[in-house]
């Protein structure tokens, strides 16, 4: 005699060996994700799961942080930062095709297991085409004016002195609540070494922007490294604060651009198709024009709240216009996402029609590895189309004191093609080096650099805790000029005299040395053996990051210190900006997956996949 089994039963046996298959499927891929094939393969079961909904998919990764080897992440980093992120990741992940282009390229940006993809061919369109015998810019020798250049600043609104400093968060000299016992390494009054700026600090260094200099620029990041704390409240509340200091303290204007942690969550600037519900970042584009205004004034200020943070100004009683843009839209295919380089092509257009020098002022440079190939390669169009005009380019985000040249020809790479030249000004946040600056010379007939000046407080001084000294650390011309014997003396520091100083790089490994202990000087040595040195040299000679010699690697980028002991993880170039995220967590996983309780895991997913399945949830894509 047969015996029936109730439909209901049927269907609850069904749905559990559904929901065991796709548990299966997430564990033994998350396993296995080891290649950039493997990686896109991960994104398959993951697709299905966030057509669960955001929670369960959230869920699932608060999961992951508990079973991610114990003691390499706080728990509660780990799932602040999943919680604020994932709903992110599983829009993204609903709307593409798992081994298309797009999944290539988070691959790239969240696990590192794959190279980004070549570049979408796309030429970019100008109003008119270059003339043939473009107006020349020529210094009559007068004395130079001066310009800071400062960038992130980091400001940590809840630092406490006296706080530890020494702690196992990504930011430290905060109270946090699962911290007990003696404070080790107190946190001083002005800042200290695993921590982000105190007001202190941020107030003490504006008022070094005295009436000497004509204006100041700032080139992003206002927001502290604690990403996953980051809420809108916060972070607009701390915009705001840091928008009345900078039209109160400095006695010269700060034209500013705005820079990956300006949102919340960090780094997230979705895009104006976005089609998720609530995903918009207009309140920040708001908040920074309404606090830009008094410096800026109406018409840049309107652009800004327009055109995602980007403007351009004429500084007063002068020839030159600075055009602040957006970089962080093309952060890790939309060629143009929000109109940012249609903008610049705008703006670049009406300069070389009124005879006037641009300065293009950014938050992150174009030839890193964290930049998106082709938006960058867009750019480097724009940039060559109109090199005549660009006077300089100016960026921050790296933490460090670089320099990059770009060339219209990359493919033969020397003086004579050498046509653009980036100055990237290392941070004011103490984190992981000394707070530092640069200050311009600058010719004021072709507004182009003479010399760039490094100003530095040491953070090992012992009267940095009473009163930073802001000192002069080298000049460019003094320290590179030998190196590049011929430059005349009334020549800017300009792209050719760059590319020389790379030239002279390969061959003096003295020089080469030297440059690396500036990147990050008062902070840890770094190390570089003879393909770090042609690696690094590469990057240099690109503005744009197809060519720049930035691979991508698995692994991560942050500090735990647990007592005297202190381990670091970080991939061969450490991104000091973008703060602890997804990324890590994923990148945790892919590397300590030996140490993972994978039965633990697959039996909390069950449970969480089986509630979503009872309990659906509405999509708001």
């Amino acid at each position: 005699m047969r015996v029936l089994r109730p439909v209901s039963l049927t269907l609850a046996l069904a749905v559990t060996t559904a929901n065991a298959g796709l548990v299966d499927d997430i564990v033994n891929a998350i396993k296995n994700a080891a290649t950039c094939a493997s990686c896109k393969a991960l994104f398959v079961p993951l697709k299905a799961l966030a057509t669960l909904g955001d929670k369960p998919f959230t869920n699932t990764f608060v999961v992951v942080c508990k079973v991610i080897s114990p003691g390499l992440i706080d728990r509660d980093v780990c799932e602040g930062a999943v919680k604020t992120q994932t709903p992110i990741l599983a829009h993204d992940l609903r709307s593409i095709n798992p081994f298309g282009q797009t999944a290539e390229k988070l691959c790239d940006a969240l696990i590192g297991l794959c190279q980004p993809p070549a570049v979408n061919a796309f030429k970019v369109p100008f109003p008119k085409p270059a003339p043939a015998n473009p107006r020349a810019f020529v210094s009559t020798g007068k004395a130079p004016f001066q310009v800071v250049h400062f960038s992130d600043i980091h400001i940590d609104r809840q630092y406490t002195t006296g706080a530890e400093a020494s702690c196992t968060k990504p930011i430290c000299c905060r109270t946090y609540a699962d911290q007990t016992g003696p404070v080790t390494n107190a946190a001083g009054s002005y800042g200290s070494r695993n921590c982000d700026t105190p007001t202190f600090l941020a107030q003490n260094f504006l008022r070094t922007i005295g009436s000497n200099n004509k204006f100041s620029i700032f080139t992003g990041d206002i927001i502290e490294a604690s990403v996953w704390l980051a809420d809108r409240v916060t972070v607009q509340h701390d915009i705001e604060e840091f928008n009345r200091e900078l039209t109160t303290i400095p006695q010269v204007p700060v034209y500013p651009a705005l820079g990956n942690h300006e949102s919340a969550p960090t780094n997230a600037f979705p895009r104006n198709t976005t089609t998720k519900k609530g995903a918009s970042s207009q309140w920040v584009f708001d908040t920074v024009s309404k606090g830009w205004e008094p410096i800026i004034g109406k018409a840049a200020a309107e652009q800004a709240a327009r055109l995602s943070g980007s403007y351009s100004i004429i500084v007063p009683g002068t020839n030159l216009k600075i055009l602040s843009i957006n970089t962080v839209y093309w952060y890790k295919s939309n060629p143009d996402p929000n109109g940012i380089i249609g903008f610049a092509v705008q703006e670049l257009q009406a300069a070389e029609d009124a005879g006037q020098r641009v300065w293009i002022i950014a938050h992150m440079p174009t030839n890193r590895k964290d930049a998106l190939r082709d938006q960058t390669n867009y750019f480097d169009q724009v940039v060559q189309r109109y090199k005549h005009v660009i006077a300089g380019q100016f960026f921050g985000h790296s933490h460090q004191d670089q320099f990059a040249v770009g060339y219209s020809d990359y493919s033969r790479q020397s003086a004579d093609t050498a046509t653009s030249m980036a100055w990237v000004v290392p941070a004011i946040t103490p984190r992981s080096s000394n707070p530092r600056f640069k200050v311009y010379d600058v010719d004021p007939d072709t507004y182009e650099i003479m010399d760039s000046k490094v100003y530095h407080s040491d953070v090992n001084d012992p009267s940095f805790d009473h009163e930073p000294k802001w000192e002069l650390v080298y000049s460019a011309r003094q320290l590179y000029g030998p190196l590049v014997p011929g430059h005349p003396s009334t020549t800017s520091l300009n792209p050719p005299f760059w590319h020389r100083v790379t030239e002279a790089f390969e061959r003096n490994q003295t020089a080469f040395e030297l440059y690396q202990s500036l990147r990050l000087e008062g902070g840890s040595p770094m190390q570089c053996d003879a393909t770090c040195k042609k690696d690094t040299i590469c990057q240099l000679r690109a503005l744009r990051s197809e060519s720049a010699c930035d691979y991508s690697t698995p692994g991560l980028n942050f500090r735990r210190e647990d007592g005297a002991q202190n381990v670091t993880i970080h991939e061969a170039h450490t991104d000091e900006c973008e703060g602890l995220g997804l990324s890590h967590v994923l990148k945790g996983v892919a590397e300590h997956r030996a140490e993972i309780d994978w039965d633990q895991l697959a039996a909390e997913l069950e449970a969480i996949i089986a509630d979503a399945e009872a309990n659906p949830e509405p999509l708001d894509d």
